[in-house]
């Protein structure tokens, strides 16, 4: 239990500091709407549903990565990474935390982005959403245990797309998959298992990340 209590405390920290500064979760709103406002006006109005998917696909990714870019810089700014990395808790539970937090963010913000999408594109099915969902926690796990790698680094801001784009193609694959595909159900179960292989290695290793 303790290791749990350690999570909710890292979680519930990273919470309250959005809720004060309102940095992320804000420009991540804004980013996405206005993301999906271009597309509408910018393509044909009888666009074809895969490729209304694909765009619905490429906007969730890179508002994402607009969250995972700041996740770690209140520790960056503020100067205590090495406080936490040095705590008496299991060094996961950091990773842990930090993707639920950006997790709720990300959620947050495709409550609003994702009844714009159904607006502007025809409605959004069941298996979309199931897929987003899914794709939503592979895409914060894996974002986030990178994050705290290119955090050390002097090109963060290069970096950290560099790596997180090339493991993000299978989301992209399984989420497109699942919102035109007849028979969704291996697209979401392939994603299911992404998360699963991917948030296990990233537990598994997110200790000798930040030690290193």
């Amino acid at each position: 239990m303790t290791y749990f209590a350690d999570v909710g405390a890292l979680a519930r920290k990273d919470l309250l500091l959005e809720l004060r500064a309102r940095d992320t979760l804000p420009a991540m709103l804004l980013f996405v709407v206005a993301t999906f406002v271009v597309f509408h006006f910018s393509l044909p109005a009888h666009s074809s549903q895969l490729a209304a998917s694909g765009l619905l696909w490429v906007a969730i990714l890179f508002t994402a990565l607009l969250g995972l870019g700041r996740a770690f810089v209140p520790e960056r700014e503020q100067r205590v990474l090495d406080g936490l990395v040095l705590a008496p808790c299991d060094r996961s539970a950091i990773w842990l935390a930090k993707s639920i937090a950006t997790l709720a963010f990300l959620g947050a913000a495709e409550l609003v982005a994702l009844p714009v999408f159904a607006l502007f594109f025809h409605g959004i099915g069941a298996a979309t959403v199931a897929g987003v969902v899914l794709a939503d926690i592979g895409i914060c796990a894996v974002g986030t245990f990178l994050g705290a790698m290119a955090v050390a680094t002097r090109a963060r801001d290069l970096l950290l797309p560099l790596l997180f784009l090339p493991l993000a193609i299978p989301i992209v694959v399984g989420g497109v998959g699942a919102s035109v595909a007849g028979s969704p159900g291996r697209y979401l179960a392939f994603l299911a298992l992404y998360d699963v292989l991917f948030g296990l290695l990233c537990w598994a290793t997110f200790e000798y990340v930040v030690t290193e």
